[in-house]
Formats: structure tokens, sequence, C-alpha cells
């Protein structure tokens, strides 16, 4: 196969295949070079952006028993960059803990709460995106921090079995027990905080056994809920070191509720039961409950939930001779992500066939006061009639 193409000097030549073929593989060559060429530019344009990591990133302790402040400075030549969106993304944890935390930010600080009884380490980096990039992202290598505070004392002289309620969300209670190995000298103090007060405030109330203290009675905490609270136990001893213990808690998770009262149990007809009871009393909103409700008919007991205060079950058996119920309530999860449960309330039961027990019940004396009176009636008549003789 031949084709017709015009040289230079405008002449017509004849190409054979073979020859054609050189041209085609000439122009694709072409074409693949122009991408690779555009491609490389792009890529070394991206690789010639580098940006520094931010400066003088640290830990900072304010002194509130576990909230922190994580704060840094501006990379150096950051005005190189006035045309891309400056962020930085931060990662943190306690030492040991199994994942990071992650948050990206344009601010040069960051403030969370930490479990102090672990050392902490946080980590953070630049990121740049906009038209100085090409639209992909960059990010500069990680500054690293890490916090721990110093360990005093052994660690079996802290404080054992914390254990914290917040009663019906009206006041909170917590107690503990002394360490293990500690000297009679030794005492502990409870130190709180939370967003909201201006510094760390002591216990004012503790509760004491042996001139020890092994509690705290808190006074009215405002504006405390759905945050988080710290707490440091530690304590003081002329002999020994002691290791403080902190916590933290969001109250509304620890609160403790008080049982439902005026128990109702009302049989409708010969299958349906009505169960209701009172909403328990104090400031907890009625739509923050859940309630447990152990029902006993018979010798047969199970146990079931609801959220409303009143129920309507079905009987097992018409001839159940007694029924019995008792509730607890708790904070549901629309208002907390815990709670604690509430003592059970009393027991309220019906009993079946009552107008038989009824009847017995006043049939025995009535029987017995009728036979006496019988009894009497008999012997007057039978001396009335011995009488009646003796004068014949």
């Amino acid at each position: 196969m031949r084709t017709l193409q015009m040289d230079q000097s405008g002449n017509l030549k004849v190409l054979n295949l073979g020859e054609m073929a050189f041209i085609h593989l000439d122009i694709r060559c072409l074409y693949i070079l122009l991408i690779c060429t555009a491609f490389g530019s792009t890529l070394s344009s991206n690789a010639e952006i580098k940006v520094n990591p931010p400066q003088d990133f640290e830990i900072v302790d304010p002194g509130y028993l576990g909230y922190l402040y994580l704060q840094w400075q501006p990379p150096l030549s950051l005005d190189n960059f006035k045309e891309c969106t400056v962020e930085y993304e931060l990662k943190y944890r306690n030492v040991d803990s199994a994942s990071w935390k992650t948050i990206i930010t344009k601010n040069l600080h960051y403030k969370d709460g930490f479990d102090l009884n672990k050392g902490v380490e946080a980590k953070i980096h630049t990121l740049l995106l906009g038209q100085c990039t090409n639209g992909s992202e960059v990010q500069s290598s990680w500054s690293e921090a890490t916090y721990w505070i110093s360990p005093q004392g052994n660690l079996e002289t802290r404080i054992q079995d914390m254990d914290c309620v917040y009663y019906n969300w009206q006041y909170l209670l917590c107690s503990w027990k002394p360490g293990m190995g500690v000297h009679f000298d030794a005492n502990y103090n409870l130190f709180y905080w939370y967003e909201g007060l201006d510094h760390v405030l002591q216990c004012a109330n503790y509760i004491k056994a042996n001139r020890k203290n092994i509690g705290c009675t808190f006074p009215y905490l405002e504006s405390s809920d759905y945050k988080d609270f710290y707490i440091c136990v530690n304590g003081s001893s002329e002999s020994q070191f002691i290791r403080p213990s902190y916590f933290i808690f969001q109250l509304q998770n620890i609160v403790k509720p008080l049982p439902p009262d005026y128990l109702s149990l009302t049989v409708k007809n010969s299958e349906e039961i009505n169960l209701k009871w009172s909403i328990p009393k104090g400031p907890i909103p009625a739509k923050c409950f859940i309630y447990e409700i152990q029902f006993t008919e018979d010798d047969t007991t199970w146990v079931t939930t609801t959220v409303e205060n009143e129920i309507y079950i079905t009987r097992t058996s018409n001839e159940s001779q007694q029924l019995c119920f008792l509730i607890r309530s708790k904070v549901n999860i629309y208002c907390s992500d815990d709670g604690i449960w509430s003592e059970w309330s009393e027991e309220q039961c019906w009993k079946g066939d009552i107008w038989k027990e009824t009847l017995i019940f006043f049939l025995i004396p009535f029987a017995f006061v009728s036979l006496l009176v019988l009894l009497i009636t008999c012997l007057l008549l039978y001396k009335q009639k011995n009488l009646l003789k003796t004068k014949m």
C-alpha cells in the first residue's frame, strides 16, 4: 500500500507502508513527551513546596487537676503561603491509650482534659491547601511534646475504691478508703475544679472515721452539669510521701435518683393489669427517667423496663391469687451516657379472692359467738324448766 505526500520543494512523493508507520510513531512519541513534560512540571512544582512544622509546641498545666493547654506558634516562612489555607492537625492521648484523638484547627491552642495518673503525649503538624499548592495538600513534619507529673510516694499509698454519686442530681458525695501501708499520721485531702470556677477548691465538709478523712460532701455545684469534673485526692504525712490520685467525672453520668413512690396495682378485668407510679421527686425532668419493673405473679417473677410511669400487662392465669410489683429508676440515655439505679421501691400487691378470706375472718368469730349464745340459751331454758318442775 502506498500514499502521496508533498515534500519541502512542493513535489509529490510516494510513501510506502513502512515510512507511514514511522511517521505515526513519531507523532505518538511527541504526544507522550508533551504529556510527561506537563505532568513532570506539576510534580516538580509540588515537590518544591515545603512547609515547616509549628514552633514552640508545648503542653501547659494551669493547675486545674488535668485540664491542660496545648499551644504552639506559627511555622517559619509562613509569609510565602499567603494564598494558602493554613491549618494544624493535632493528635493527643494519654500514654498507653489505644487511640489518638485528632483535631484539625486554625487556632494556635487547644484545651482538653487528661488523666494525670498517666503521662500525656501529643504531636502536631502544619497543613497547606489552596492555590499555592495547585489544589493538593502539603504537610509538614510532626512536632511532638509530652507531659508528666513527677510521681511522689509509693503507688500503694494512694487512696483505694474511690466512689462518687450525684444523689438525685442535687448533691455530690465521694468516699474512699486509705491506701495500703500508710503511716498512722497520714491523712487525705480532696480538691476539685470544673469550668466556671475561678480556681481549684478544697472540700469544706469531710466525712471522717477515726479522725481520718474518708469522704467529702460537696456544696451546691452551680452550672456543673455536662462538663468534666476534675478531682484530686492527695495526702500528707510527716514520715512518708503519699501518691496523689486524679479522677474525671461528668456529674450527669453518676446520678442516683430517688425510687418512685405511690405505686398502684389495679386488675381491670380477668386478664389486664394496670401498674402505675408517681415520678420520683426532685429536679430531674420526667423525660429523663427509665424504670425497671419487677413483677411477680404467684411464684413467677419477671423484669421489664419502660420510660413511661404506667404500664399494662396481661395475667398468665386468671386463677392467680397474688400479684406484686416493685420498681426502681435511673437517668436514661437521652439525658446522660450512664447512670446509677435507685433503690427499689416498696412492694405493692393485689390478692385475689379477698372476699373468701374476709368471710372466713368474720364467719369463725360469728359462729363461735352464735354457739356461745345458743349454749347459754339452752342452759337458761334448762334451768327455767327445772325451776318450774320444782314449784309444781
